[in-house]
Order: C-alpha cells, then sequence, then structure tokens
C-alpha cells in the first residue's frame, strides 16, 4: 500500500487548518451544554465551557501526522495510544473517573508501544549493568506518566498549558534540527501547530479548555518526543553521557508537579485532589493578570532554554558551569514558589 507524504510546511499548515476548524465546530455545537462536574474540588474559574480541545488537536494531530509519510509509520502507532488515551481523559471530563483507573490505563497506553515498538530510555547503559532492558522499559514507563501527569497539573489557568507545551515543543524543534533527527523534528512541527489552533479558543477567556483528553494527549506525544530522541553527543561535554539535554526541557510542568507535591503531603492533602495551590495561582494571587503570568512562564521558559543549549553546546567546564547554574536557579525558584500564599 503507498504512502500519502507532503512537506513538513505544507502538513503544519494543514494541521493548523484542522485543529482551527475541529475546535470551531466543537465549541459551536457545545457552547450550550453544561460541563460542571459535580465534585468538591476547589477550582479556579467555574464558568461553563466545554473541556473538549483536547479531542480537536488529538483528531488533527492524527490526521496530520499521516500526511508524513511511512517514515512515520511507528509514530502513527504512538498517535493512535494517543488517541486512547485522549478518550480516556474525555471520560474523565465528563465521569471523574478514579484516580486508580486513570493512572492503570496512563500505565496500559504507555507500555504497549513501549513494548511493541522497542524503545525506551537507555538508562541500564548509563548505570552500567545488563538487565535485559527491564530497567530501560520501567524507567522509560514511569517517566513519560509522570510527564503526562505534570502536563494534566499545568492544566489549571486559560492557556497555560498550551503556552508551556508549545514551548517545549518549540524547543525541541531547535534541538533536533541542530542535531538532524529531522523525524521528531516534523513530528514536533505538527503537535505544535494542532496546539496554536487550540489557543485561538483557549487564550484567556477561554471558550473551550483543553480538558483531560488534550493534556494527557500532549503529555504522552512530549513523552514519547523525549525518549526518541538520540543523543548523539561527541563527548566533549563533560555531563553529556549521563543526562539527555532535552529531558530539561521539562522544567516548567515538572517544577509545578514539585511544588504542589510538596504543599499538598506537607498539608495532608491527597494529591489526587484539584485545587488552586499550582504555580500559576501563586501568581495569580500576587496580583498578576493570567495574561502577564503567560507571559512569566514563556520567560522562564526561554531563559532556561538558553542556560540548556549552553550545556549542549559548550564544551568542558562552561558546559559544567551551565548545567550547575541551571540547577542553581531551579532550586532557588523552588524555595521562592513553595513559599508564595496559594490563591484562595
Amino acid at each position: 500500500m503507498s504512502s500519502i507524504q507532503i512537506n513538513i510546511y505544507f502538513t503544519a499548515f494543514i494541521s493548523l487548518a484542522l485543529s482551527i476548524v475541529f475546535n470551531y465546530l466543537i465549541f459551536t455545537f457545545t457552547k450550550n451544554t453544561n460541563y460542571q462536574k459535580n465534585n468538591n474540588e476547589n477550582r479556579l474559574s467555574k464558568r461553563n465551557v466545554p473541556p473538549l480541545g483536547g479531542i480537536a488537536i488529538a483528531l488533527s494531530f492524527l490526521l496530520s501526522v499521516r500526511l508524513l509519510g511511512q517514515a512515520e509509520s511507528d509514530f502513527i502507532t504512538i498517535a493512535l495510544f494517543g488517541v486512547l488515551i485522549a478518550i480516556m481523559g474525555a471520560f474523565d471530563d465528563f465521569y471523574n473517573l478514579s484516580w486508580k483507573i486513570k493512572l492503570f490505563f496512563q500505565i496500559l497506553f504507555v507500555a504497549i508501544p513501549i513494548i511493541l515498538l522497542n524503545i525506551f530510555l537507555n538508562f541500564e547503559s548509563t548505570l552500567g549493568i545488563d538487565l535485559n532492558n527491564t530497567l530501560n522499559i520501567f524507567i522509560s514507563i514511569l517517566w513519560i506518566v509522570l510527564l503526562i501527569n505534570s502536563i494534566n497539573f499545568i492544566d489549571n489557568m486559560d492557556g497555560l498549558a498550551v503556552v508551556v507545551s508549545g514551548g517545549i515543543c518549540i524547543q525541541i524543534i531547535l534541538l533536533t534540527y541542530i542535531f538532524a533527527q529531522n523525524k521528531l523534528t516534523d513530528i514536533s512541527v505538527i503537535l505544535l501547530f494542532t496546539m496554536f489552533g487550540f489557543l485561538i479558543f483557549n487564550f484567556p477567556p477561554a471558550r473551550l479548555y483543553l480538558g483531560d483528553s488534550g493534556s494527557l494527549f500532549i503529555g504522552f506525544l512530549l513523552g514519547f518526543i523525549s525518549i526518541l530522541f538520540t543523543w548523539n553527543n561527541s563527548g566533549s561535554q563533560i555531563l553529556s553521557y549521563i543526562l539527555s539535554p532535552i529531558i530539561l526541557f521539562f522544567t516548567i510542568p515538572l517544577l509545578d508537579f514539585i511544588v504542589i507535591m510538596h504543599y499538598r503531603i506537607s498539608k495532608k492533602i491527597s494529591p489526587t485532589t484539584g485545587g488552586t495551590d499550582h504555580i500559576s495561582h501563586r501568581l495569580l494571587a500576587k496580583g498578576f493578570s493570567e495574561k502577564k503570568v503567560l507571559l512569566l512562564f514563556f520567560i522562564y521558559s526561554v531563559i532556561n532554554f538558553i542556560l540548556i543549549i549552553c550545556f549542549v553546546m559548550l564544551e568542558g567546564w562552561l558546559s559544567v558551569f551551565s548545567f550547575l547554574f541551571y540547577i542553581l536557579q531551579l532550586i532557588a525558584m523552588f524555595i521562592y514558589l513553595k513559599q508564595l500564599e496559594i490563591l484562595q
């Protein structure tokens, strides 16, 4: 069977157009429906906004990635499981599934393509051991599930998850282009443009929410992109043989995850309960508007990217210094953010 293949520029345009059309249709046909959940969680907004933007993103991505041709067959398989996790997220948006059920299906939908396609983080090589990839598979599943939930956690304010995830996509695009990993560059471009189409409807004040369907889908894809990236280092960077720089691109969602886990555990609050204790909410409590919070996240993302690129491109102790500076500012940021008052 012959495959369709279109250049990335036209495919990006198609993915953007599909995303806009699908999101517009979802908004048009669902804007008058009641989507309020029946739970007692403390949320930033009580507005009745359809949480179905993720479905439009997932469909747009699945259709667009098929246009890249047979070379992307592995990622079509990954995208299909991504759609399954998006469907599970949609069920959660409507029926408020138990965290145990969600975690089970997250692990299942991540583990199958990892085992089926034989892709994983080579953690055993880093440790100098050989466990027949058992540890590699376990760490890879754990990593992607962590990213899925980190992106899900940061979807707590209009436009935030898309701005943060879009920033990660742009960083991946630049890094994979530098290292001539065009397959991952193309995939990241498609994901970025599908999110751009949704951002039109999600920018404050939002007309559509991403929903669990979208945050789980985006986290799922970004997680697989991170383990598919091959760190073709030259060995001149002292730390490069143990740390792939693409992992550091997820600083913001992981920092948010750590801050709220620290707060909820210290206050004996269930980590799976929604709340207004996220980084974005703390910044809102300081008096920043939603748009200014988005700008702050974008600026911080750029600063991190500069430090990471210095770590990647510089040699010897300059590379080490860049990495240490990144770690020190991350620790300082955590200390500062965890002391901010939560939004009441």
